[in-house]
Order: structure tokens, then sequence, then C-alpha cells
């Protein structure tokens, strides 16, 4: 079977927290698998929504370590049960600090469990017959990273890009002109027609921000 006529992965966002973090629910039609994709703080009704559909998380995937996309893990993973933890290997250490996950500029202490598959750039993933590539995205934070489906046209990008705008870069950890590369040389060389979910904000497209996101034209 060709991978164009493999089941389309489905991905449901849920925004939670303050920051109104999107967090994802990956899973394939007639599976049970799925995956979980960052979790942000009160996590209940991510969690409301595996139960709902009868789904089985099978890997919890970090985009990166920032306190509004890790401060759930803990939580999620005492109602789951077992479930392995990932992130890209330049992040690591940020799920163990909270100087470093940016939870103490805001007077917290956020840490998760340590990770137990450490991710790197080209790496495939699989989640029953759907294979996702690892696309290593630094700029916003150093191990920042992109799952793409290549087959449906789909990307879940983190804070690298938004509707209308790209991720901070004024953070401790964070490089603009890193940034920036990492836009134009893994993201942008995506075809136009790939769906974007971000990490914050609405869902877009890449031909769309290619066109009309303003700290990209020009």
């Amino acid at each position: 079977m060709s991978p164009a006529s493999l089941p389309r992965p489905h991905v449901q966002s849920c925004t939670l927290g303050p920051w109104e973090t999107n967090c994802y629910i990956v899973s394939l039609p007639g599976s049970d698998q799925c995956w979980i994709i960052d979790v942000g703080f009160d996590p209940e009704p991510l969690l409301h929504l595996v139960r709902q559909a009868h789904l089985r998380p099978v890997r919890i995937i970090l985009t990166h370590a920032h306190l509004d996309h890790i401060a759930g893990v803990r939580e999620v993973l005492e109602a789951l049960g077992p479930v392995p933890l990932a992130i890209h290997e330049t992040e690591a250490a940020f799920l163990l600090d909270p100087d470093l996950n940016l939870s103490t500029f805001v007077e917290m202490n956020v840490t998760t469990p340590p990770a137990d598959v450490l991710l790197h750039d080209g790496q495939r993933l699989t989640l029953g017959e759907s294979e996702w590539i690892v696309l290593h995205t630094p700029g916003h934070s150093p191990g920042g990273i992109t799952l793409h489906h290549e087959p449906s046209h789909q990307a879940i990008v983190g804070d690298t890009l938004f509707a209308g705008s790209i991720g901070r870069y004024d953070f401790p950890t964070s490089d603009g002109e890193l940034l920036f590369r990492s836009i134009r040389e893994k993201l942008l060389t995506l075809p136009d027609e790939t769906h974007v979910y971000p990490g914050h904000g609405p869902e877009t497209t890449i031909g769309r921000e290619r066109r009309t996101n303003p700290f990209l034209v020009g």
C-alpha cells in the first residue's frame, strides 16, 4: 500500500492554560493508539478527549520544553500510567531545570520526569501505519521540533511559526537568526498545501504564511 493511500492521521487540538497552549492528540482511523503532543497547564480537558474517544496514548512528544508546553506532563502521566516521554536531545535538561524551561521567570517550579526518548533531526517516528519525520527547528528554543507527516501534508510546528507571526526569540536560550533559518530552510520548503498546527493561535498553511506573514514577506 502506498503512503498516499494510507488512512490520514487525525490531529485534534486542545487549548490549555493561561497561555492558551495548543496541545494535540494524533490518532488514526480504526486504531485506539494515539500520541499526545505537548501538555499545558490543567490538562483535564485533554484527558477527557482521550477518554471520550477511547484512545490509548503510546507516546507523549514535546515540541519544546517551555513551561506552558510541559506543565501538565506529570498530571497526565499520573492519570494514564507509564507513557514514553520524548523530546529533542538538546532540551532533555530543560525538563528538569525550572531556569531553563522558564518557569522561574513566572515564580513557578515546573519540572517533568526525565525523557524516555531523545529525538534528533530526520528521525522517523511511526504511529500505526503512519510515519512522521522529526524536523529540528530551533530558534525559539534550542531543541524545538516540527513533526511532519508528508503524505497528508500536515505539520505540528510548536512555537516556531504562527498564523501571521513567528516564535519569540528574546528568551535566554533563544536565537533569532537560527529561528528565521529554521523557518526558511525547514518549514517554507514544505509544500504550500501543508497544514500547520502551531503551539498558539489558529491553524494555517505554509502557503498562506509564505504569502502573507509580515515577518517572512519581503
